[in-house]
């Protein structure tokens, strides 16, 4: 078992997701940074897809009741086992009774811990992971909960250390390609989508990051997506990554537990590895917004 301390602001199980199930109304949901749980599960010997643990901002604390192998990825923030400052993107080795705390975020968003063996939550729909758009999968965690870890895989970790960097504090660029519903907007609302420095919104979550204008650039204007002709269309299937224009002018970039469908136009759909990167966005970030050729997706 894993004794959670401290729950911080929002910590969640989450594993890669239900995929295959928007025909049932359920979206895929799974880890906002799909690379940094990957990565965390190959440290310790998981498969990729083995259920660890979104800590958002940080400010997390569990004790283990038996020896376990663990690793931190994600966003950079101070990781210690029992007040000794140990490293990240790396195996940690955790006694029984020693207690894990991950501090508060410094670069990035989301840190992912996972755990040798994997968090063994009861499934739902075949996924452990956390939707908090439908409120399905398990609860987020709370001080007192206990999480039991599944048995350790066969063979120990190939790796002991990944030489990954911390996510960007600065301007953020995003790759994305466009469509499906570019040619349902305004040639002049295009533009203004790659030209724009935008900033991350404080109303951001695992829904999608919603893009506004930095105070400090009064030049850009405001954005009158509804004035040059942009509105609503028919409901159709989203995909995370996509990037809506609603009737503000204001971009949402869907993450993880997006609605299944939408109605306002896809101007642009951002790259896998962008998306991945759009989760670890930090309120008031500046983003720029780049197309790519269709064909490196």
């Amino acid at each position: 078992m894993l004794d959670v301390v401290r729950a911080g602001p929002s910590t969640t199980v989450q594993d890669l997701g239900r995929p295959g199930l928007a025909h049932l109304g359920v979206t895929r949901s799974g880890a906002a940074d799909r690379r940094a749980l990957r990565l965390a599960n190959r440290l310790v010997g998981n498969p990729e897809g083995a259920a660890g643990l979104e800590v958002t901002l940080g400010g997390f604390a569990v004790r283990a009741s038996a020896d376990v192998e663990v690793a931190v990825t994600g966003a950079g923030c101070p990781v210690d086992v029992d007040g000794r400052p140990v490293g990240r993107n790396a195996v940690v080795h955790v006694r029984a009774g020693q207690v894990l705390t991950l501090g508060t975020a410094t670069a990035g968003l989301r840190c992912y811990l996972a755990v040798r063996g994997g968090v063994a939550v009861p499934p739902v729909l075949g996924s452990r992971s956390r939707d908090t758009l439908a409120g399905l999968g398990p609860e987020g965690l709370r001080d007192g909960d206990r999480l039991p870890v599944g048995p350790p895989p066969p063979g120990p970790p190939i790796v002991d250390l990944a030489p990954v960097t911390d996510p960007p504090s600065g301007e953020v660029v995003l790759d994305a390609v466009l469509g499906p519903r570019d040619d349902l907007l305004p040639a002049a609302l295009l533009d203004r989508l790659w030209a724009v420095r935008w900033s991350v919104d404080p109303a951001s979550d695992r829904v999608g990051v919603r893009l506004t204008l930095p105070h400090d650039d009064v030049q850009q204007g405001p954005g009158p997506a509804a004035q040059a002709g942009a509105g609503s269309v028919p409901s159709e299937g989203m995909v995370r990554g996509a990037v809506q224009v609603p009737p503000s002018g204001l971009p949402v970039i869907f993450l993880a537990d997006h609605p299944v469908t939408g109605g306002y136009p896809v101007a642009a759909v951002l790259t896998d590895a962008s998306a991945d990167t759009a989760a670890q966005l930090r309120p008031g970030q500046p983003v720029r917004l780049v197309l790519r050729p269709a064909a490196i997706r």
